[in-house]
């Protein structure tokens, strides 16, 4: 089977919203979540999606679920101390409901909206042939390495260089004996999880992605992801 874990466990301060959390912003009449999960539930090769949840807005979170048709949902499940431990009761649940076996599991920030159909396609492609996908998107800028001190010690090749985003992709029974060894070894907070996979020696492979395809973090993430939708909308319109 082919299964999502949406992390949406973040309560976003810096986006300075005022009364929710980031993820339960509206735009175009729907929250930035809902954006997210409809791509996938949408998808005709996911078979299922466990939502990771704020605990206090779980009971919204379900509201949504039935209010927008989120059908594929199979549960919902509050988040942990940290964004890996969320991540890990994520997929933890996913084994749970569908085992641990032959399941190709793809991670995503619910707050990363600008993805299509094809992304995901693409991604389960990359783990039936190489046991990994990591959407990475181009780098624009000049990259520097630097140290313990304010020199730079290395001009990264910017043709060598890419921006590790989301979603990745593994076999769940892979990810989630990773995780497990990590969490024995006391290792929690990882930064994501294609950085805990590489620590324990995975290889990972590239899915190249446009580099709009942005986690929604601060004000100016959010202003870009509802000029996109104004631009989507208005191409439907024309």
């Amino acid at each position: 089977m082919n299964l999502a874990v949406i992390f949406a466990g973040g309560s976003g301060k810096r986006m300075h919203a005022k009364d929710r959390p980031k993820q339960f912003l509206f735009v175009h009449g729907k929250p930035i979540i809902v954006h997210t999960i409809e791509i996938f539930n949408s998808h005709p090769e996911i078979d299922g999606i466990v939502v990771v949840c704020i605990e206090d807005w779980i009971p919204y979170m379900k509201e949504l679920q039935y209010t927008y048709r989120l059908d594929k949902i199979a549960s919902i499940v509050p988040g942990g101390e940290t964004g890996q431990m969320s991540i890990y009761n994520g997929l933890a649940e996913a084994a749970r409901i569908y085992g641990r076996k032959d399941n190709i599991v793809l991670i995503h920030d619910g707050v990363r909206p600008l993805i299509d159909a094809d992304l995901i396609t693409a991604n389960l492609r990359s783990v039936e042939k190489h046991g990994t996908s990591i959407s990475c998107g181009p780098v624009s800028e000049t990259v520097v390495l630097i140290g313990g001190s304010e020199h730079v010690e290395q001009v990264v090749n910017r043709d060598n260089s890419r921006v590790a985003k989301a979603p990745q992709g593994y076999w769940l029974d892979d990810v989630l004996s990773v995780e497990e060894q990590s969490i024995r070894d006391g290792l929690t907070n990882m930064i994501d999880t294609c950085t805990l996979m590489r620590h324990y020696g995975r290889e990972l492979s590239i899915v190249d992605c446009r580099a709009d395809n942005v986690k929604i973090t601060t004000p100016e993430d959010f202003f870009m992801f509802r000029a996109v939708a104004d631009a989507r909308e208005n191409e439907q319109l024309g």
